[in-house]
C-alpha cells in the first residue's frame, strides 16, 4: 500500500476514536440543539456526505469574500456578512451532526474521523478568507490563518501523543466559531469599516488610551487572540505531550521534531512573502491562503492517519513533500533583487502554480488514503457500512 503499510491495516482495525468536549456551550446548548438536527437527516445518508456538505458552506463563504472583496481590503455589501454568519453557523452545525449521524447508523469508521478533520484543517483557510472579507483586514488576513492554523496544528500533534481528543471549557469548534459568526452577524449592523477604523473609534470606551498610534480594530483583536488564546493553548498542548513523553520515557525531541513541517511552511511562506516583488500577500491573498491551506490540510492529514496507523512517534519525512514547491518561490522572488525588480518569472504565475501543487497534492494524498481506507476495512466513503455486531 501507499501511505497505509501492513502494520497500519491492523492499527485501523482496532481503532476507536476518544475525545471530550468539556465546552459548558456546548453541553447545555449546542449539544441538544444538535442532537435534534440530526434527526432532520435520513437514516440513508453517510456522515462523510454531510462533512463534506458542511465544508461547501465555508467554500461558498470565501467565494462571496472572493467576488465582492478581491483583495480583502474593500467593504463587501452587507448581506454578504449576514450570509458568512449564516454558512458559518451551518458548517458548526454539519460539523458537529455528522458523528452523532455516524453513532446513530453504526457506521463510524477511522475513515470518516480523517475526513472530518481534513475538511476541518482546510476550513481554517476558507473561514479565513471569508473573515477577512468582513473585517478588511487585507494583508493581515494571513495572520488571522496563522492563529487558526497553529492551535489546530498543535491540537493535532497532542492527539497523536495522548489518544484522546481534549477540547477545553472554552475552545475553537465551539466557542471560537460561535464568537466568529456574531462578528459576520454584528459586521451585519456595522459595516465592514468598523473593523478597519482605529480601534478608540470602534470602541469609544477606548478612547482615553494614549500615546498608541492609529491601530485598526482588527489589529487589536488578532493582538489579543494571539496573547489570551494561542499561547496559552501551545503552552497546554506541550505540557500535556511533555507528561506523556516523561510516562513513556519517550524523546521530546523526537516529539518536536513532529512539529518543524508546519514551522517551515510558515516560515518560507512569511520570507516568501516579504521578499515579494509584487507584494502576493496585499495583492493575492486568496491565493496565497489557498494554495498554504492546501499544504496545511495535507500537513494535518499526515498526522492523523499516523495517529490511525499508530506509527512511530517522531519526524515524518513524507510531510515535507508541502514543501518542495517553497524553496523555488523564494528564490524567484530573489532573483528580483539582482533583476531591478524584475523576477525571474511572473510571481502571479508562480504562485498559481503553488496554489495547483498544493491542491494537487493534497487531492492525490486524499483520493490514496480513501482507497486504502475503505479497501483495508470493506467500507464505503459515501455510502453507509454498519458494522457487525
Amino acid at each position: 500500500m501507499g501511505f497505509i503499510g501492513h502494520r497500519g491495516v491492523a492499527a485501523l482495525q482496532k481503532h476507536k476514536y476518544s475525545g471530550v468536549d468539556h465546552s459548558v456551550v456546548a453541553k447545555y446548548v449546542l449539544q441538544p440543539f444538535w442532537t435534534r438536527c440530526v434527526n432532520l437527516f435520513p437514516l440513508w445518508m453517510p456522515p462523510n456526505l454531510i462533512t463534506l456538505m458542511g465544508f461547501m458552506f465555508l467554500l461558498l463563504s470565501a467565494l462571496l469574500g472572493y467576488i465582492y472583496s478581491p483583495q480583502l481590503d474593500t467593504a463587501p455589501p452587507r448581506w454578504v456578512h449576514l450570509a458568512h454568519g449564516i454558512l458559518l453557523f451551518l458548517y458548526q452545525t454539519f460539523d458537529a451532526v455528522d458523528g452523532k449521524q455516524a453513532r446513530r447508523t453504526n457506521s463510524s469508521s477511522p475513515l470518516g474521523e480523517l475526513f472530518d478533520h481534513g475538511c476541518d484543517a482546510l476550513g481554517c483557510a476558507f473561514e479565513t478568507l471569508a473573515f477577512g472579507s468582513t473585517a478588511m483586514c487585507g494583508r493581515t488576513t494571513f495572520w488571522f490563518w496563522v492563529i487558526a492554523a497553529i492551535p489546530f496544528f498543535f491540537a493535532t500533534w497532542e492527539y497523536f501523543f495522548t489518544k484522546i481528543l481534549v477540547l477545553p471549557k472554552i475552545n475553537g469548534p465551539t466557542e471560537g466559531l460561535m464568537l466568529i459568526y456574531l462578528c459576520h452577524f454584528l459586521t451585519f449592523f456595522t459595516g465592514a469599516e468598523w473593523w478597519a477604523q482605529d480601534f478608540r473609534k470602534s470602541i469609544p470606551l477606548l478612547s482615553w488610551v494614549p500615546l498608541i498610534p492609529e491601530i485598526p480594530f482588527y489589529g487589536v483583536v488578532l493582538f489579543s487572540m494571539i496573547i489570551f488564546a494561542v499561547l496559552p493553548t501551545i503552552r497546554c498542548n506541550i505540557s500535556n505531550v511533555y507528561e506523556v513523553i516523561q510516562t513513556t520515557k519517550g524523546s521530546m525531541l523526537m516529539a518536536l521534531a513532529m512539529l518543524f513541517p508546519f514551522t517551515l511552511l510558515v516560515v518560507s511562506v512569511l520570507i516568501w512573502s516579504f521578499l515579494s516583488p509584487s507584494d502576493i500577500m496585499r495583492n493575492h491573498p486568496h491565493l496565497l491562503i489557498v494554495g498554504t491551506g492546501f499544504a496545511f490540510g495535507y500537513l494535518v492529514g499526515r498526522m492523523i492517519l499516523a495517529h490511525l496507523c499508530d506509527e512511530f512517534k517522531g519526524l515524518k519525512s513524507g510531510m515535507c513533500l508541502a514543501l518542495c514547491f517553497l524553496p523555488l518561490a523564494i528564490a524567484n522572488a530573489l532573483s528580483a533583487r539582482l533583476s531591478d525588480g524584475i523576477p525571474m518569472f511572473d510571481e502571479h504565475f508562480v504562485l498559481f502554480l503553488f496554489c495547483i501543487s498544493s491542491v494537487g497534492l493534497y487531492a492525490y494524498f486524499a483520493k490514496s488514503v480513501v482507497d486504502e481506507i475503505t479497501a483495508a476495512l470493506g467500507i464505503y466513503c459515501f455510502r453507509i457500512t454498519r458494522k457487525s455486531a
